[in-house]
């Protein structure tokens, strides 16, 4: 499931599907943290208190699991980033909404670890497969919806555009996963006003 402008469907409601749901919420973070290929279905089971064969029956495979976290992830992203900004008129004023709750994501700890998506783009973006395949599609998601807004208020370079948003929010999550400094959330929204501003009014 990539990263996406639609709401992701929900599951129908059941005990199966509360479990496989608390489940996900888990490996989100811990995926997060150190990584897809650091989850498996035993070391969640220790985690959240159940039996292999309990996990198992949710999930078949390691990648199946892989697969369904990332799909995860895309949800709470639609939560904590796109669905706060879809009340803003297209154009700048959805940019503008978009490019700051993407920052307000990663700085209020959205993820365990930071970023999920610059965590698993660093550990996947040599490993063709499935789970790269998914983890690509929900950044080009991303990025695509970025420079359509771009494109919409004006910009003679969309994608560009799109990149320089996305490159400041990575450089502002990777600085402060390293330093703890908080004062780089700032400093990026700063210069993601300087950007905003080359666009026509």
């Amino acid at each position: 499931m990539a990263v996406t402008t639609e709401r992701a469907p929900r599951e129908p409601a059941g005990k199966g599907a509360e479990t496989r749901a608390a489940i996900l919420e888990r490996a989100v973070d811990l995926a997060s943290v150190e990584g897809l290929e650091g989850l498996t279905i035993g070391r969640l089971a220790t985690q959240l208190g159940m039996s292999k064969s309990g996990l198992f029956a949710h999930f078949g495979s390691k990648r199946e699991l892989q697969l369904a976290t990332v799909g995860a992830a895309a949800q709470r992203f639609w939560v904590a980033v796109i669905e706060p900004a879809l009340s803003a008129e297209e154009g700048l004023p959805r940019l503008r909404a978009l490019a700051h709750s993407s920052l307000a994501y990663l700085d209020n700890g959205t993820f365990s670890g930071g970023c999920f998506w610059a965590a698993t783009s660093a550990e996947y973006d040599d490993r063709p497969g499935p789970v790269r395949d998914a983890i690509s599609a929900g950044l080009d998601t991303w990025l695509g919806e970025l420079a359509r807004q771009a494109k919409i208020a004006g910009s003679a370079e969309p994608d560009r555009f799109a990149f320089e948003l996305y490159a400041i929010a990575s450089g502002a999550n990777s600085r402060f996963r390293l330093s703890g400094e908080r004062a780089v959330f700032g400093y990026a929204r700063a210069a993601i006003d300087r950007l905003l501003g080359e666009l026509p009014r």
